[in-house]
């Protein structure tokens, strides 16, 4: 039995397709009380790992994890990964690219994952860290400007090489079904390093209209991020990305060394889900 968390989520739900497309016959997706969407003709359970304590039903006959981290503290993984590890017997961890590099320490994000990857090894269990760049989907964010404006304004971001996060749940479900990623990193990157403005002009072409990337100071994208109601330490770890990151090189080969098909392009993904920005 395979559990994926974050099942309904931009990963979590291509992991859950691409298990079915393998033939992989136990998998149990779990999905938050409420949840608007929840998987059809899979095994489901009902919980959240801000409940630790609620996640043993969940877990009851799974071998295998793949543990996606939603929160931006690591103050209950100890406690989940205690109850994952008396269950379960591996996990599949969906990390960040930059640990490990140097600017793990300065964003929060990456040091988010840092700490995670840390707790596992920690808890003993085997596990795999899939260490993925940017993913296509965050562009998603960017839809309701695309449809009213035809403008993205945001602070402007280093270059990463996006990677499509139906190339990330290929490789997650080759390491879900197979004992031999246990120990392994895998580095997830898409084919090539793309800017912020470059995927706003990829979406333009995608959906037949010109658009336009409008670099804001981070001050106005912090009043603008608050305004629209994100969390305080959401936009504080958004914008020490923006303002800390360099411009990356790394382009990886792993997703076609694992699945046998190349990494999908940044202008594949927005062709494929143009109508999110009609």
């Amino acid at each position: 039995m395979i559990l994926v968390t974050g099942a309904t989520g931009n990963v979590g739900r291509h992991v859950l397709f691409q298990l079915r497309a393998a033939g992989a016959a136990d998998v149990r997706a779990l999905v938050r009380s409420g949840a608007p969407h929840r998987p059809d003709g899979l095994d489901v359970a009902t919980g959240g790992l801000d409940d630790p304590g609620g996640l043993d039903a969940a877990l009851a006959g799974v071998e295998t994890v793949f543990l996606v981290w939603p929160f931006l503290t690591t103050e209950v993984a100890p406690a989940v990964l205690e109850v994952i590890g008396r269950r379960a017997r591996r996990l599949v961890y969906l990390s960040s690219v930059g640990v490990g590099g140097p600017e793990e320490r300065a964003d929060p994000i990456f040091a988010l994952h840092a700490d995670v990857e840390r707790l596992i090894e920690a808890c003993g269990l085997p596990w795999t860290a899939l260490r993925s760049d940017t993913l296509a989907s965050n562009a998603l964010g960017w839809a309701e400007q695309v449809r009213t404006t035809g403008v993205v304004r945001g602070p402007l971001t280093a270059a990463t090489a996006v990677v499509d996060p139906r190339d990330v749940a290929a490789v997650a479900a080759r390491a879900l079904t197979d004992d031999a990623h246990s120990g392994a990193t895998h580095l997830l990157t898409g084919p090539q390093v793309i800017s912020r403005t470059e995927q706003v002009e990829a979406i333009g072409a995608a959906i037949g209209r010109e658009l336009h990337f409008e670099e804001v100071p981070a001050p106005d994208a912090r009043a603008r991020m608050l305004a629209d109601g994100r969390p305080h330490a959401l936009v504080d770890a958004l914008l020490s990305a923006a303002e800390n990151r360099a411009a990356s090189t790394l382009v990886t080969s792993t997703v076609e060394d694992l699945t046998g098909k190349p990494a999908r392009s940044f202008r594949q993904w927005a062709h494929d889900h143009r109508e999110a920005f009609r």
